[in-house]
């Protein structure tokens, strides 16, 4: 004969049975004079729910690295699906239950990759500095086209000098006025695809850089 599972609830991932001395402790902190146990336990739960609200929009590349637990992955995939507005807010409290059952590491694992879908990886933040140089440096220097070229000979010459020959002709003149306000000035069309041109190749470069890499390491 089976035994019945305890009754019981998750506090930050650790199973608490009912009438443990654990489980009487929370209570009592609860019932306590100290309002804060209970307001910060609470606080603690709505901020997990809307996490795993924020998970229903996650990348796929990124949401598949998390390796979440089967039954949480299931239940976010479940209320993308859900159009209904009461059966929705049921379905997200149940994926708040199940938040609740991660470890410190997994909710921190979560966090980041929320991050990362928001802000861009650090490598990613460091291409498109790269790129502004880049772009700047072409349109402010004339030798640096003969420099972009020896490191980027896939670029289409003709492409790239007329980019920066317009870029240079869009610039605008300095406005004085507009800078005292903190205005900053506008930028023409070739100087956006310059620098999406510029992206490409670098992006390029890098992509068969490492593909030479795992041949070698192969």
């Amino acid at each position: 004969m089976s035994r019945k599972p305890k009754k019981g609830y998750f506090v930050r991932g650790h199973f608490v049975a009912e009438g443990s001395e654990l489980d009487l402790q929370l209570k009592a902190e609860l019932k306590g004079t100290e309002g804060s146990t209970k307001t910060e336990l609470k606080r603690e739960m709505d901020e997990l729910q809307d996490l795993g609200a924020d998970l229903l929009t996650l990348r796929g590349d990124l949401f598949a690295r998390l390796d979440l637990p089967e039954k949480l992955q299931e239940a976010i995939a479940e209320a993308k699906r859900i159009t209904n507005f009461e059966g929705k807010r049921r379905q997200m409290q149940f994926i708040g239950k199940l938040m609740r059952k991660l470890e410190d590491e997994e909710i921190a694992a979560v966090r980041a990759a929320l991050d990362e879908q928001r802000n861009g990886s650090a490598e990613e933040k460091l291409q498109l500095h790269l790129a502004e140089q880049w772009r700047d440096r072409l349109i402010a220097h004339e030798e640096s086209l003969a420099i972009w070229l020896d490191q980027f000979p896939r670029t289409d010459i003709q492409q790239i000098r007329a980019l920066i020959r317009q870029a240079r002709k869009d610039a605008p003149a300095e406005d004085k006025a507009a800078e005292s306000q903190g205005l900053a000035p506008r930028k023409g069309r070739a100087y956006r695809e310059l620098f999406q041109l510029v992206r490409e190749q670098l992006e390029d470069a890098k992509t068969e850089a490492n593909a030479q890499s795992r041949e070698e390491d192969a």
